[in-house]
């Protein structure tokens, strides 16, 4: 097993003002340390996937709390608080089939996994988070076996609709117990984006080692925490990822439970994301792309106190910038509209606050957001088509992880004159 190259935290030495009480204010979910250290903060924040229907303006709008501590042993970072996920995820309003990038992303990922690990007629795939099927879909035309786990009862239903065999439920060991009585052992067991949604992630892990064969994979794709830090991408931290992963802390955890991380792999998607492999303990060759990441992460400093205060103040920038954006479209007689009804774009708004409800609306191309309203500051959600239809000046780009994809999309807006607006990490209007 590669231990990760950890130096001691210096408290004393810490080069920002935090009250004693928060150091010992968090208890880290991976490892239990008490020794935390703030990363940042974004104020009390509406539920980034609640999107409400114009009669529940009357309503009272739950927030809750959206702040990163970082654990000072470990160095995992995750959120203060969390919400139960049956208030998440229950119904969900997500659905990956609506994005281009994600499809092709998907069938890219399991051509690569079924011609790396040999998978045929015999083999057995399950996903962790499956959504509508986007993914799996790929394993059913090639023929392999498989199988979904989704929590979303309505998102479950309609990957059964094209096939893709759904079970619904929460992943954790009880699950995989159930699963493995059930459908027997996986040779390969897939996460995307669904890794830091847990907030018991040892169950998790637990789950994955109870259900995968002695020669299986597990693949997790995830947001990777250093680009996150690196390219500001804050808007990334809602109530639904209690994680925000580095690769240092993940080693200790895996092995917690048996397992090896044997290679890693930097993807584009999301902003940045890692792509990691994992496998029971002593099964693969821990390859060269372990080691060198955790050095990279080292040299970057992702093991101190530093590292972390520079994302909040980088933050606070953006922050500033798109108020003053706001502001200056407003004394000019200029339309700000908007794109991408997403969570992030939920976080980056409300984080913005009342500067940002000079928006005058929100295109999106998911036909289940339509007529919604968008959570905190309640903009209108329309359909894609009447961003080039309404012609405002300007398109604050929320889904900036897909800017080439709906820059594309939206040719016609931009032939009329439209621009879009970049948020992050420099707010750029192109």
């Amino acid at each position: 097993m590669i231990t990760p190259r950890r130096p001691a935290i210096n408290v004393s030495a810490i080069p920002f003002n935090i009250d004693s009480d928060m150091i010992e204010a968090h208890r880290c979910r991976s490892c239990g340390s008490t020794h935390s250290l703030p990363v940042i903060d974004l104020g009390l924040q509406p539920l980034a996937n609640n999107l409400l229907h114009p009669e529940d303006l009357g309503q009272p709008e739950p927030r809750f709390p959206v702040a990163v501590f970082v654990c000072g042993d470990c160095w995992l970072m995750q959120i203060t608080n969390t919400v139960p996920p049956i208030d998440l995820f229950g119904e969900y309003l997500y659905f990956s089939s609506f994005s281009n990038a994600m499809l092709r992303h998907a069938r890219a990922a399991v051509e690569k996994h079924i011609a790396e690990k040999k998978l045929g007629k015999e083999s057995f795939v399950v996903e962790i988070a499956s959504n509508d099927g986007y993914l799996l879909k790929n394993f059913v035309e090639a023929g392999v076996p498989c199988l979904g786990i989704e929590p979303a009862a309505n998102i479950a239903k309609v990957a059964r609709k094209i096939g893709v065999e759904t079970h619904c439920a929460f992943f954790g060991k009880e699950t995989a117990r159930e699963l493995r009585e059930q459908r027997g052992l996986a040779d390969l067991i897939l996460g995307n984006n669904v890794f830091a949604h847990a907030p018991d992630t040892n169950d998790f892990v637990a789950g994955v080692a109870e259900l995968l064969k002695p020669d299986g994979w597990v693949v997790f794709e995830f947001p990777y925490g250093v680009d996150m830090i690196g390219k500001v991408e804050f808007d990334t931290i809602y109530h639904e990822h209690v994680y925000y992963f580095t690769l240092t802390p993940l080693i200790p955890l895996f092995a917690r439970h048996g397992m090896d991380v044997f290679h890693v792999e930097r993807v584009a998607i999301h902003g940045g994301s890692l792509r990691l492999y994992a496998c029971r303990q002593g099964s693969e060759t821990i390859r060269g792309t372990v080691r060198q990441t955790l050095d990279d992460e080292a040299q970057r400093g992702v093991s101190c106190a530093a590292y972390y205060q520079r994302f909040s103040d980088e933050a606070a920038r953006v922050r500033a910038d798109l108020i003053a954006f706001f502001e200056e479209q407003k004394k000019a007689g200029k339309r700000v509209a908007a794109y991408g009804a997403s969570a992030k774009g939920s976080t980056l708004l409300n984080y913005v606050g009342d500067a940002a409800k000079t928006l005058e609306f929100i295109a999106d191309r998911s036909t289940y957001k339509h007529g919604l309203l968008s959570p905190g500051l309640h903009v209108p959600i329309v359909t894609a088509e009447e961003l080039a239809a309404r012609r405002p000046d300007y398109a604050v780009l929320l889904v900036w992880n897909f800017a080439e994809e709906v820059m594309a999309q939206q040719h016609e807006f931009r032939a009329k004159g439209g621009q879009f607006v970049i948020p992050l990490p420099q707010l750029t209007v192109t």
